[in-house]
């Protein structure tokens, strides 16, 4: 579905008003403390305005969206620190599906993953976290069974529609198993951010379905979808931060008058806010670059994939220390903040894998 500049601003602006009255701060800190860390009825909402299926098909019951639709809501998510599974399920799961599967496939899981009903995952990467082929950790039997281990699974915990990645004996193949699966075993990992939990996957001699016969280029589509996103939540983030730091600069009074009117913390704010707006540019350049033709974006992807992950954590770190002595307590918001940007330096293979594919795309 093609839709207007104006009519996406709409979209942003009614998933950034319904994240502001339920996703606040305490709605965060009630759900994160929860076993599933996950708000329920408020992804029904969500669902409701067509984000779980944003960038579903229509004929499965989706809104058919792209890139652009995407970048736009993904900064409203980054900045609520939404804790749902919005790149795992609405972005990786389905663009995955949408590239490997088979029509059958799609018919099948596409729907309840765009209404929200089913919350799908996948797993992709081993113990080494490089998010390449060289880094799977599961092998595909000649029985059509796997067997190994996937570590970094996204809401593996709370998904019923899990597809693997799995090494086989000619390539890389993407395999579906069922949350009952014979063999097959998911542990909650320890996280330093709890919005964003992770889980490890094993597999023993586990049944599995084959998605479709796409390999390693389906899967990268995915990825590079879900760096999109992640980088968008990033600036999202970024800004938010900086914006609460610029306003607390300006109320907090030290020696008769704002720490904001210091030239010191000017300057910082200055420079922060070249970093968030640049980041801004390279997010939005790699929407642009997918919207058109995204066997030709892996050079703005790759971009916007360490720029606004290291912006983020810039932005995030500053922004503690410009608050000073609170800014370090777990009970101030900078932490949550912080703690997402860090999670953003790890998945889906980190600012330096993306620099090496920025480079290759450019020749270097």
């Amino acid at each position: 579905m093609t839709i207007t500049a104006a009519e996406r601003s709409d979209l942003r602006a009614a998933v950034g008003e319904l994240l502001d009255r339920r996703c606040t701060e305490a709605d965060l800190r009630r759900v994160i403390a929860t076993d599933d860390g996950f708000d329920r009825d408020l992804w029904t909402q969500l669902a409701n305005q067509g984000v779980p299926g944003m960038l579903v098909d229509e004929r499965y019951g989706g809104m058919g969206f792209g890139a652009l639709e995407l970048e736009a809501v993904a900064e409203e998510t980054g900045r609520a620190l939404l804790p749902a599974p919005f790149i795992s399920s609405a972005v990786l799961t389905v663009t995955l599906l949408a590239a490997a599967g088979s029509e059958d496939d799609r018919q099948r899981l596409l729907p309840a993953l765009a209404d929200g009903t089913a919350i799908g995952t996948v797993a992709v990467t081993g113990e080494s976290g490089t998010w390449t082929p060289a880094g799977i950790g599961v092998r595909a039997d000649a029985d059509g069974t796997l067997t190994g281990t996937a570590h970094y699974v996204t809401w593996g915990q709370i998904a019923d529609v899990i597809l693997v990645v799995a090494r086989t004996a000619e390539h890389i193949g993407v395999f579906e198993v069922a949350p009952d699966a014979a063999g097959f075993h998911r542990t909650a990992a320890t996280v330093f951010d709890p919005t964003t939990p992770l889980s490890t996957f094993t597999f023993s001699s586990t049944p599995a379905r084959r998605i479709g016969t796409a390999g390693w280029e389906a899967v990268q589509t995915a990825l590079d979808h879900a760096v999109l996103a992640g980088a968008a939540e990033q600036v999202g983030g970024a800004r938010r931060i900086f914006d609460m730091t610029v306003e607390y600069l300006k109320t907090r009074i030290q020696f008769g008058r704002p720490i904001g009117s210091f030239q010191a913390l000017k300057h910082m704010a200055a420079d922060l806010l070249l970093e968030v707006e640049s980041a801004t540019s390279a997010a939005q350049h790699a929407a642009r670059a997918v919207s058109t033709d995204i066997r030709t974006a892996e050079g703005p992807i790759a971009l916007a994939g360490f720029v606004c992950a290291e912006t983020y954590d810039t932005v995030a770190m500053q922004a503690i220390q410009m608050h000073g002595g609170i800014g370090f307590t777990w009970e101030h918001p900078a932490h949550l903040f912080l703690r997402r940007a860090r999670t953003g330096l790890q998945l889906f293979g980190g600012p330096r894998l993306h620099r090496e594919r920025y480079l290759i795309s450019k020749g270097a």
